[in-house]
C-alpha cells in the first residue's frame, strides 16, 4: 500500500529523480524518458475513457485494465533488470492483450485502405494513444539498446507492440466497426 502524505520532496530541484532502486538519474535519462511516455500513454487512455461514455463499442473496463497495467509497465521501466524478477511484467499481460485484439477484430470490417487518425471524438482519442504508445516503444527500444543486456524486461516492448495494436482496432470499433474510418487518399493534395 501507498501512503502518501507530502506531494514535494525538493529532490528533484537538482533536475534529477530517483529510480525504483534508489539511484539518481538526470530527469531527460532515456528510462525516465521511457516510463514518462508509458504515462503519457496512460493519461491519453484517460481522456479516452472520459468520452467513451456507454459507448459498447469499446470496452471501459478494458482501458481501466490496461491504464493499471501501464503502472506496471513504468514499475518494470523504473528498476533496471530482467524478466525472471518478482514484480517485472510477463507474458500473461501481453497474452490477454491478444486476446482482446482478436476479439474486437473479428466484429470489424476488412481493411481495404490505410486510415487516418479520425472519424469519432472517441476513436481519435484512441488513435492518439495509439501513436503515444507508439513514441513510448520506441523509447523502450532506445534504451534497450543503450543499457547493458538484461537492464530492460524485453516484455515490456512486447506489450506495448500490442496495446498499440489493440488501440488501433478500438479506435476502428469507435468508428461504427471501421464503416466511419476516415481512409487515406493517395496523393489528394496534388494540383493538377
Amino acid at each position: 500500500m501507498v501512503h502518501l502524505n507530502r506531494i514535494y520532496t525538493r529532490s528533484g530541484d537538482d533536475g534529477s529523480t530517483g529510480l525504483g532502486g534508489g539511484e539518481r538519474v538526470p530527469k531527460h535519462h532515456l528510462r525516465v524518458e521511457a516510463y514518462g511516455t508509458v504515462e503519457e500513454t496512460s493519461s491519453a487512455i484517460g481522456v479516452a475513457l472520459a468520452g467513451a461514455g456507454e459507448d459498447a463499442a469499446v470496452s471501459s473496463e478494458w482501458l481501466r485494465a490496461i491504464q493499471n497495467d501501464l503502472f506496471d509497465v513504468g514499475s518494470d521501466l523504473c528498476r533496471p533488470g530482467s524478466s525472471e524478477e518478482d514484480g517485472r511484467l510477463g507474458a500473461t499481460y501481453t497474452t490477454r492483450l491478444e486476446g482482446w485484439i482478436d476479439e474486437v477484430n473479428a466484429g470489424l470490417k476488412p481493411l481495404e485502405s490505410f486510415i487516418l487518425p479520425g472519424g469519432s471524438t472517441l476513436a481519435a482519442n484512441l488513435h492518439l494513444a495509439r501513436t503515444i504508445c507508439r513514441r513510448a516503444e520506441r523509447c523502450v527500444t532506445a534504451l534497450v539498446e543503450t543499457e547493458e543486456e538484461g537492464a530492460v524486461n524485453l516484455e515490456v516492448v512486447h506489450y506495448l507492440n500490442r496495446l498499440s495494436d489493440l488501440l488501433f482496432v478500438m479506435a476502428r470499433a469507435a468508428n461504427s466497426g471501421g464503416d466511419d474510418d476516415v481512409l487515406w487518399q493517395p496523393g489528394s493534395g496534388k494540383t493538377s
